[in-house]
């Protein structure tokens, strides 16, 4: 298994985790398709999601795999007064990673980062590893130190 750039951020830092490997589907990127491989609950496999606000430019919101991003809650956790998923071409371009392996360890930039309050009900996490097909598993905590990142309130409510 080869070491990613995420990977190496945190060797460098000291951090602890888990590289866990699992066979891609291209025709389903979706992390319950990762939850589903991993035979882990899709609660603890967050996805990076990458946007534009109108005031800072792009920031990065990392959610529980299954829910939803509220796009409101982001923009004013981010200080804009609007912000949108950006186009999936730019991705790499902003990143340096790919759909599906976008990790929010070792982008091209440090872009300001939240994370969804519901990491702190976790011993663990997965994000991506920075390739598809790689996930780390690391504790809430050191993946808030690392990133930098703030945390609060990121999901859309769902009324069933």
């Amino acid at each position: 298994m080869t070491k990613t750039n995420a990977a190496r951020i945190l060797d460098r830092l000291g951090i602890k985790y888990d590289l866990l490997a699992y066979e891609v589907d291209e025709s389903d990127l979706s992390a319950r398709a990762v939850a589903d491989k991993l035979n882990q609950n899709i609660d603890q496999v967050f996805k990076t999601l990458v946007l534009r606000g109108d005031k800072s430019g792009i920031f990065v919101c990392i959610i529980p795999g299954a829910e939803e991003l509220d796009l409101k809650k982001s923009a004013q956790l981010s200080g804009n007064k609007f912000a949108a998923m950006i186009p999936m071409k730019e991705i790499l371009e902003h990143t340096g990673y790919i759909r599906g392996g976008c990790s929010p360890i070792g982008m091209k930039k440090n872009y300001p980062t939240f994370i969804d309050e519901s990491c702190t009900l976790y011993d663990f996490l997965f994000v991506s590893a920075g390739v598809r097909g790689l996930q780390l598993k690391i504790a809430p905590d050191d993946l808030i130190k690392v990133t930098e990142c703030q945390v609060g309130d990121l999901l859309l409510v769902q009324n069933h």
